[in-house]
């Protein structure tokens, strides 16, 4: 901005300038990828960043993050087997990412980020996030020596914070950042475009090519991990989804490693509950890793802070199941009592899942949790349980599938009750096909259509039925 310049700072006016604004604090000008229609050219984005996956490797094991154990988690796969067919329960393992240096699988999205931003000669970093992506960011902003921001929704307008946000921002803190705490709205990236503005500091964000691509190690590295230690790939991976980053990036990893294992989806169930209501911010248990996130992600996934979003999960998943908030509860009690293993809950959101499936699969087959994350002071499951009764949740043991999202919380009774329910990959498929065909900008043409087939993982039958459902 120009010395003396008066910058209309009114939500209309900073929104409407946002591409200016992200350019300027990304350098990436996003309009190249544009076709003219509904198409873009997502994989000239995400090689355009000028890393390869042998650099994201080569960063990550300069800044100490990557390269995380996996483990067999022996006795929950025996427990798992006993609620099992003959025959049926699969090895259970997790990778282990709460071993990087901030505790979480998001250190492969800050790495190349913060890296970037210092090589381009810019002074800071922002990032908009409530969750584990702040410590991470923080983290790789003190090693490489930058400032770092860090805005979070933290808040409902009583200023009364979820024990596992007030954690998340501690951690920031300690870690060297400034921290900006919200209450619930959406004015979250408003006020980021704003200090971007401002500040001049680089924009890390979750969606970028650079965050995006950087977790494509972790699916490259489980594919060799279990080749080395198995002799073969794993069967089925599932992957924690919230913002679609995660899924996105492993699967890319998973095939470049050639693994063709299929790519499972597992978000905690949040249904009916807004993620922008002030009333209902804090009648839930789980700030990540849900469908409140998960679906809508999905579905529109450039509803973010970037023109065009990296994380793509409908173009890489195989299936997309939900479990309970209690479920995953439960299991992080299991995982500690019976493996000696004490990790977040959120991060145990693939393990609840993963528990399922395999009683599904044959004993000779494998299924891993991709991720877990760090635990701490307000993330163990006793003070978000007791935040829960403060604001009139009912804790019961029972049948998870009475559970009512922002009502209750119901733990299985009884270990054979923690069932993965599948979603309807399909509805969500043709939910992201009408919403982007009706932001075309000009006649569907064949590559707009190629380009959906791409996005939704489907055929080209499927997206013209969605089409002429529309009347396109």
């Amino acid at each position: 901005m120009m010395s003396g310049m008066i910058v209309d700072k009114s939500y209309q006016a900073v929104t409407g300038r946002k591409g200016d604004i992200i350019q300027q604090a990304m350098g990436v000008d996003y309009s190249r990828y544009e076709s003219g229609s509904i198409a873009f050219d997502y994989e000239g984005m995400m090689n355009d960043t000028g890393y390869t996956l042998e650099d994201h490797i080569r960063l990550q094991r300069r800044f100490n993050v990557g390269n995380t154990p996996i483990f067999e988690l022996h006795n929950l796969t025996a427990l798992a087997r006993k609620y099992a067919a003959p025959g049926k329960g699969a090895r259970i393992f997790v990778k282990d990412e709460a071993s990087n240096p901030a505790g979480s699988f998001k250190e492969r999205r800050a790495v190349a980020s913060v890296y970037h931003a210092k090589k381009l000669g810019y002074k800071g970093v922002i990032a908009a996030t409530s969750g584990n992506y702040g410590a991470a960011v923080a983290s790789q902003a003190a090693m490489q020596g930058l400032k770092c921001i860090i805005v979070q929704e933290c808040y409902d307008s009583h200023f009364s914070g979820q024990p596992e946000i007030i954690e998340k921002a501690r951690k920031c803190e300690a870690l060297g950042a400034e921290v900006l705490q919200l209450s619930v709205g959406p004015e979250l990236f408003y006020e980021v475009l704003m200090m971007l503005e401002e500040t001049g500091y680089f924009n890390a964000s979750l969606y970028s090519a650079f965050g995006v691509g950087g977790v494509e190690t972790l699916g490259w590295e489980l594919a060799h991990q279990f080749m080395e230690r198995c002799g073969r790939h794993p069967d089925v991976v599932v992957c924690a989804n919230a913002g679609g980053g995660n899924l996105t990036g492993t699967a890319r990893g998973l095939q470049k490693a050639g693994c063709s294992a299929q790519v499972v989806a597992a978000s905690v169930d949040l249904k009916g509950l807004s993620m922008a209501s002030d009333r209902q911010f804090n009648r839930k248990s789980f700030t990540t890793a849900h469908t409140g996130f998960g679906v809508p992600y999905a579905t529109d996934p450039d509803h973010s802070d970037v023109p065009r979003s990296a994380a793509r999960p409908l173009r890489y998943m195989d299936r997309y199941v939900t479990v309970k908030q209690g479920e995953v509860f439960y299991i992080t009690e299991a995982l500690a009592a019976l493996e000696g293993m004490e990790k977040g809950p959120a991060g145990n959101t693939s393990l609840a899942a993963a528990f399922s499936l395999a009683r599904e699969m044959d004993e000779d087959q494998i299924i891993v949790a991709q991720e877990t994350e760090y635990t701490g002071a307000g993330k163990h499951i006793q003070p978000q349980l007791a935040f829960a009764r403060r604001n009139g949740i009912q804790l019961l043991f029972g049948d998870p599938q009475t559970e009512v999202p922002g009502v209750n919380i119901v733990f299985p009774a009884d270990p054979g009750l923690l069932q993965a329910r599948d979603a309807d990959l399909d509805h969500m498929r043709a939910s992201l096909i009408r919403r982007q065909a009706t932001r075309a900008t000009g006649p569907v043409t064949d590559a707009d259509i190629a380009y959906l087939v791409e996005e939704t993982k489907s055929s080209p039958a499927f997206v013209r039925k969605v089409l002429a459902s529309l009347g396109l």
